[in-house]
């Protein structure tokens, strides 16, 4: 039985984590956490997702519960699952993450964090957009600079970061695929006189608004064609599924860092 803490329970994806959690066969949930200021705060989890009282209830303090826990999942901000890193160190948990929006130092930090437990970090956890990933590697090698690559993304109004972790991590994918630095090469949006487009440039856009859960297009556009490679997420539950799947692979790994590559390989 893998018992799993959930940080940023009180969430759209939390509390999806939350009922996912407690209905799978293999696992338990053993705490809930959010921000101080949450109006959940002290409810038991029950109410929060509209079950009958587990005995759990959702608190502001990771201490309290982590070490009752064999996994933490994240999905707070930066700053929280920064902070709650050193915990799971202390208590041997595995950690899964899936917030965004990490700086580069941030995430040499996880990194440094990784050689002593088993962390994953992705900024989507959709089986099918690291498919995309895969594929959008292979695409950039193929085709190579002849084609000039877009990324265009579209989330709902309330999403606090621009890109996307999704879109960066495709553009980071296609620019190593070059043999290229991302910050050699990455336009974000365009405005102006921009003069004509620089060849092996891939450009990032990101759109908001209503209630899209997500969607990542990416653009290889050649001579005379065009190829498209389009995700569409059309419910969190495909994040959710996700999420479950690493948590079983984190469940079995040894320290060091990994991604949803590493869970769809197995």
């Amino acid at each position: 039985m893998v018992r799993v803490v959930i940080s940023g329970a009180g969430g759209q994806m939390g509390k999806l984590l939350l009922q996912a959690v407690t209905e799978e066969d293999d696992m338990e949930l053993a705490g809930a956490v959010e921000k101080k200021e949450h109006p959940f705060l002290n409810k038991d989890v029950g109410e929060v997702i509209g079950l009958v009282k587990s005995g759990i209830l959702l608190v502001d303090d990771m201490e309290k519960v982590i070490s009752g826990g064999d996994i933490l999942v994240e999905f707070s901000t930066p700053r929280a699952a920064l902070s709650h890193l050193p915990a799971a160190v202390e208590k041997n948990n595995g950690v899964v993450i899936g917030t965004t929006g990490f700086s580069d130092e941030e995430k040499e930090r996880i990194k440094n964090f990784s050689s002593k437990i088993p962390v994953l970090l992705s900024p989507n956890m959709s089986i099918g957009v690291n498919l995309l990933f895969k594929i959008a590697g292979e695409a950039a090698k193929i085709l190579g600079t002849e084609y000039d690559v877009e990324i265009v993304e579209t989330h709902h109004r309330m999403k606090k970061d621009a890109p996307s972790g999704t879109a960066l991590k495709l553009a980071g994918i296609i620019a190593e695929a070059r043999g290229k630095s991302l910050k050699e090469i990455a336009v974000y949006g365009r405005k102006g006189t921009t003069g004509e487009r620089k060849t092996g440039a891939i450009g990032i856009h990101a759109v908001r608004g209503g209630s899209v859960t997500g969607e990542h297009n990416v653009i290889f556009a050649g001579a005379g064609e065009r190829v498209e490679l389009i995700h569409r997420a059309e419910s969190r539950e495909v994040f959710v599924r996700g999420v479950i799947k690493a948590i079983r692979f984190i469940a079995g790994a040894g320290s060091g860092l990994y991604d949803m590559q590493d869970v769809i390989k197995q």
